[in-house]
């Protein structure tokens, strides 16, 4: 008979200076681990195909950040609480997450969001990072399209301004951030937009990415810092891409080319959430990878 094998994914919450983080943890406890950082509007749950195929061969955590998913979400300093919401705020608790649970060394995945969280712990502890895989993680001034560059440039005090972040909190917008230049809509399945709307929609949840959103410029201006990074640290990399991103484009994808020479890089015909209609390609990808790192 043949053998299946099917990680056992553990769900946990950790207690990050009084804030609680849920996670996702699988495969051996041996080994370099591949921490998963999550984009927008989602959580630890996007990553749920690629951790039973990953896992059954490797460690993986995938966090939720606060305010995000199954975390906690204290109330905004915007909204009359202490936690500020900030992409800085996001590294710290992430950074701290690491240390809680024993992730001294580890292969970062980053994805949309991920970026900004990944590469502020990276270029913060650059000995942390065993290897890097980037996903639609844009980290260049030529990766964001005009409808990005317009929507970063948006201010609190700006009229009309917060209408406009909102707007990007509905289902409509959430499915077609999944949808959206995907080769074959069909195999992409409804559960992850309504899962991350179901979140979205919760109290104060808005409030805490309306925050976000005005932060975002912050990881525009870090663009060079994290370059650098790239340039000195040449962390063994491999990017794959979403080419029909409406948000990041696949110049930004090439552009690592010029700080990481050595990376390997794959652009698929598919939206923004790649995993969702190209995880089998993705995940192939990615194992050999693991095994190149782990070797």
């Amino acid at each position: 008979m043949r053998t299946i094998r099917i990680p056992r994914v553990v769900h946990r919450f950790a207690d990050v200076n009084g804030v609680r983080i849920f996670y996702r943890e699988a495969g051996p406890k041996d080994g370099i681990p591949l921490l998963l950082l999550h984009g927008f509007p989602s959580a630890s749950h996007q990553y749920r195909r690629l951790i039973d195929v990953v896992g059954a061969q490797y460690r993986v955590v995938a966090p939720d950040y606060p305010g995000f998913g199954h975390s906690d979400a204290p109330t905004s300093a915007t909204q009359g609480g202490t936690f500020v919401y900030s992409f800085e705020r996001l590294a710290d608790v992430m950074e701290r997450f690491c240390d809680v649970i024993g992730l001294h060394r580890f292969v970062l995945y980053a994805f949309d969001f991920g970026g900004p969280v990944g590469f502020r712990i990276a270029s913060r502890q650059p000995q942390r990072i065993a290897g890097l895989i980037v996903q639609n993680a844009n980290a260049y001034e030529e990766g964001l399209t005009p409808a990005a560059r317009d929507f970063i440039a948006l201010r609190r005090e700006q009229p009309g301004a917060e209408e406009q972040v909102r707007s990007i909190m509905t289902l409509a917008f959430t499915r077609e951030q999944y949808v959206g230049g995907t080769e074959e809509p069909e195999l992409v399945p409804p559960d992850g937009w309504t899962l991350d709307q179901y979140f979205l929609d919760l109290p104060g949840r808005k409030e805490i990415q309306v925050d976000l959103a005005f932060d975002y410029h912050t990881n525009v201006q870090s663009y060079p810092k994290w370059q650098a990074w790239l340039r000195e640290a040449r962390p063994r990399t491999l990017i794959v891409w979403g080419a029909n991103d409406p948000f990041f484009t696949v110049e930004g994808a090439r552009a690592y080319l010029r700080d990481v020479p050595d990376a390997e890089l794959h652009i698929f015909n598919t939206g923004h959430f790649a995993l969702e209609e190209k995880l089998p390609e993705i995940a192939e990808r990615v194992l050999a990878f693991l095994s190149r790192i782990t070797a």
